[in-house]
């Protein structure tokens, strides 16, 4: 049984003025074709807190700069384990922050080159869709808390949302 690696992360469900959420399609693992929509976000470094994390992430991935005092507080978690290449065995414990944008141009040059060539797109999903849609979208319940958000419920603390 391989070692499990614990690894941190800093999500963000980014919501425009049409209350649209950015979401990108990658592959899921690095040896199948499985793709899944997610929210823009990535690692937290060793030197970095989740909001640092987040902010760093929305200008690496997305070309978005916002200062990490910007990005607000957890708004729910989620963890589980998963292996992108059938050797390593990763736990993900992901914090997601909500943050609202007037307008955003998608800009993946500060992307590494391993996450460019696993994502294949990047599209703004209304709510509704997000509901209808019979594709993969992680976080697992997406829907349901971003109908919260968009409605004024900011959780006191973070929601707990399922791994699957």
């Amino acid at each position: 049984m391989p070692e499990v690696i614990v690894r941190r992360s800093a999500r963000v469900i980014l919501v425009d003025e049409c209350d649209r959420t950015l979401l990108y399609r990658a592959r899921m693992s690095t040896v199948t074709c499985e793709y899944a929509w997610f929210t823009p976000g990535g690692g937290v470094r060793a030197d970095e807190t989740p909001a640092m994390a987040a902010a760093r992430e929305l200008r690496e991935e997305i070309g978005h700069h916002m200062g990490h005092g910007e990005v607000g507080p957890v708004v729910a978690t989620c963890s589980g384990r998963w292996s992108p290449d059938d050797q390593t065995l990763w736990r993900s414990v992901d914090s997601y922050f909500f943050f609202r944008v007037a307008e955003v141009e998608v800009d993946v040059s500060g992307m590494e080159a391993l996450e460019r060539s696993l994502l294949d797109a990047f599209r703004w999903w209304t709510l509704p869709e997000l509901w209808e849609t019979t594709e993969r979208v992680f976080p697992v319940g997406l829907a349901g808390l971003l109908r919260r958000l968009l409605d004024g419920d900011m959780p006191t603390k973070p929601v707990r949302l399922p791994w699957e």
